[in-house]
């Protein structure tokens, strides 16, 4: 059975179970009442919104409703079998530069306890460092290089060099200009310098300076903090929402607000590390379910809801179910339609984080859920950043106005960090009316279609050379599979020398046998820079790549980038 029928299958029997009527995420997190006579309202609350009507004309087309199949083709055998050869190899001769290290032979650059301090318990574990030292510090050149530049479409890259094998590096005072950027996440094209774009924001600057040196609980609540909420309520079609300075911590500090013990959380085993570290700050039990796999999921749902807690078997308080609208290393989009139906079946609570899909996806940016024609209030907690798609900094929940209440009084986020910076607010206000077609134009719009026209391109490119790349067909994420260690590093740095300005992602960010680069579409690219980037293989590889000679061109020679 192919995978598309085994998911139009699953739909299927997603659509003939009768749903469950939800709960709202009800409120009793942490033993709390979000209608706690001590929380003051403090923001922004829309009226409810029966359904998404407000953003889409007309029922969901079914190109809305269905997702098309996503793409993860396994390597040929002998290439699996040569990659973990290759990182035998590396890590055989760590071990041998170690025993150089020691005995004298060769300088040793790590960090160690003095002699004095031998005795102590060590700061350093050898054998934890064993893969930064020995491994990652050879190919250290390929990440964390500095640009001097906005990072747009393209950017310069500060020269450096290294005298130690990149223990340290050092800066010639030359750039390579004009390297175009297949990494940011500058999905919309709005980490810009364009003076008229930017003038609200440098008059807001003005008007309030850059900081505001205090939480919102004490002397930071600003109007336009405010006025963003609103915006955010009204673009995502829920009744209220909140911001937080930091995209991370609005995952990490806002879920052990939700769930604690005696809660249960089902998250997927490819989640952002915002989630996990949230997750295990809640205190909360962590089932892992399978990457986007529907059968994985209602097996933990049926245990959990038929056992209950280990020993005890008295009912959990809570089940979260925690799922990301698009997963960064991936590129494959979240099988939303079937996780709702679950969640309304089994009458958990969801958790969708939208870092890399609001803004990116859907007919007018609007994510996931207009992506698949789903009303936004089966979402209990709708999370996304500000640091992708608007060009800034931040993030903030969204959904019910109980939920936000309670955030308001019992996040760590939101009681003990600072405000969002000014001229960051502006920046996301500026963005989003853009976007929404309130500043009178339609240029919002435009880079939603250009960045869906990009992506598509991209990836239809790279499919007809025969690469195998992963993820789905709206994702502007783009992971190309290299495989073996030396490859990823010969492919990052044949790529800078041809002005591309790549990032490559291994093992242990990916499974030993899937090192790959990841490429990131923007709506500022162009179709030449696209071209370009592209057909750059045929200086990395000395012959034309056909899908006949696929397999033996990925393991054996040098192919496209990414960041």
């Amino acid at each position: 059975m192919t995978a598309y029928h085994q998911f139009r299958k699953t739909e299927d029997m997603a659509r003939t179970t009768a749903p469950v009527p939800n709960g709202k995420l009800n409120i009793q997190l942490n033993g709390n009442n979000f209608k706690n006579a001590n929380c003051k309202k403090n923001g922004y609350h829309n009226k409810a919104q029966k359904n998404s009507t407000a953003h889409s004309a007309g029922p969901p087309s079914s190109r809305q409703r269905f997702q098309r199949p996503e793409s993860f083709e396994n390597p040929p055998m002998y290439v699996a079998v040569m990659t973990y050869l290759g990182f035998g190899i590396v890590t055989l001769f760590g071990y041998f530069r170690d025993f150089l290290r020691a005995v004298g032979l060769e300088k040793c650059h790590i960090a160690r306890e003095r002699e004095e301090q031998k005795d102590f318990v060590p700061l350093y574990q050898d054998f934890e460092n064993f893969y930064t030292r020995n491994l990652y510090m050879r190919v250290r050149d390929n990440w964390n290089r500095p640009i001097c530049s906005l990072p747009g479409p393209v950017f310069d890259v500060m020269e450096r060099v290294s005298p130690d094998y990149n223990w340290t590096f050092s800066l010639t005072g030359k750039t390579i200009d004009d390297v175009i950027n297949m990494g940011s996440y500058n999905y919309l094209g709005f980490a810009e310098n364009d003076g008229d774009f930017l003038k609200t924001v440098a008059d807001r600057t003005q008007q309030y300076g850059l900081g505001v040196c205090s939480t919102r609980q004490e002397m930071g609540n600003l109007a336009i903090h405010e006025e963003l909420e609103q915006l955010v309520a009204s673009f995502l079609g829920v009744e209220s929402s909140m911001i937080f300075g930091m995209g991370f911590a609005t995952n990490s500090m806002n879920i052990p607000a939700l769930v604690g013990k005696g809660c249960l959380i089902l998250s997927d085993e490819l989640n952002h590390t915002s989630l996990i570290l949230g997750a295990r700050l809640s205190g909360a039990t962590i089932w892992v379910f399978k990457h986007n796999n529907m059968q994985s999921l209602e097996r933990l749902l049926r245990e959990a809801v038929c056992s209950g807690q280990p020993r005890t078997h008295r009912p959990w308080r809570k089940v979260l179910i925690m799922v990301e609208g698009i997963y960064s290393m991936e590129g494959s989009v979240v099988r939303l339609p079937d996780i709702v139906a679950l969640k309304k079946k089994y009458k958990a609570y969801l958790y969708l984080d939208e870092a890399h899909s609001i803004g990116a996806v859907g007919p007018t940016g609007r994510g996931v859920t207009e992506l698949f024609g789903l009303d936004p209030s089966d979402i209990d907690v709708m999370m996304g950043t500000f640091t992708k798609s608007f060009g800034a900094a931040g993030g903030y929940i969204a959904g019910k106005k109980e939920l936000v209440d309670h955030l308001r009084s019992h996040s760590h986020s939101a009681v003990y960090a600072s405000a969002m910076s000014p001229p960051v607010t502006e920046q996301i206000l500026r963005a989003m009316k853009c976007i929404m077609g309130l500043d009178g134009t339609t240029v919002g719009q435009a880079r939603v279609h250009q960045l869906a026209e990009n992506t598509r391109y991209f990836r239809s490119r790279l499919q007809e050379m025969g690469f195998i790349i992963y993820g789905n067909d709206d994702s502007p994420v783009v992971p190309i599979l290299l495989y073996m260690p030396g490859k990823v590093v010969a492919f990052s740095r044949a790529m800078l020398k041809r002005k591309i300005g790549v990032v490559v992602v291994g093992f242990p960010a990916t499974p030993i046998t899937e090192a790959r680069a990841r490429f990131c579409l923007s709506a500022a690219h162009t179709k030449a820079m696209l071209d370009q980037v592209s057909t750059t293989r045929k200086h990395t590889q000395g012959h034309k790549h056909t899908h006949t000679h696929r397999d033996i061109h990925l393991s054996l020679s040098i192919s496209p980038s990414l960041n």
